[in-house]
């Protein structure tokens, strides 16, 4: 039989580590933060249990392991200050410049809308589920997200750089 940790908190791991790794964009400190998380998951999954959102207990945890990670070494910028990690070598130098300018934009929105912006559309959720994951209105996920998508549709326009 599974546990609690099994069932219910290893299945998100990858989300979660995607996420934490937007915002720290370091790949030792997203690992040392998720594990941090499962072990205060493990050490609670008794209270945990009962939870009415536990995904959004999560993704609350890791923002507040990386941000306390943050002021331990006297970073006390936060999220928004962090910087982009060393592109990935790419067949395309235009496709790479492109990559990196949209990385700058979607990195440039307000933490809200970037945070909404990565849910829809690199985890794919619904605006009910992000509305639950982040415990905030249907309307607000709505008009953060179209903030967001309009944000960057004029700031890549005035780039130049069309669909």
């Amino acid at each position: 039989m599974n546990s609690f940790f099994e069932t219910h908190i290893w299945p998100l791991r990858g989300k979660l580590f995607r996420m934490v790794f937007l915002w720290t964009k370091d790949r030792d400190l997203a690992e040392d933060a998720l594990q941090n998380v499962f072990e205060k998951t493990v050490e609670r999954q008794t209270e945990l249990q009962s939870h009415p959102n536990l995904t959004g207990w999560m993704v609350k945890s890791l923002k507040n392991e990386v941000l306390m990670h943050h002021r331990k070494n006297h970073r006390l910028g936060g999220l928004e200050e962090m910087q982009e990690p060393a592109a990935e070598e790419s067949n395309s130098l235009e496709f790479e410049e492109s990559h990196r300018l949209i990385f700058d934009l979607v990195n440039k929105l307000p933490e809200k809308q970037r945070e909404i912006f990565h849910l829809r559309e690199v985890e794919e959720l619904s605006y009910e589920e992000i509305s639950i994951q982040l415990e905030i209105s249907l309307d607000q996920v709505k008009v953060n997200l179209h903030r967001a998508r309009k944000t960057l549709r004029e700031k890549l326009i005035n780039q130049g750089i069309n669909r």
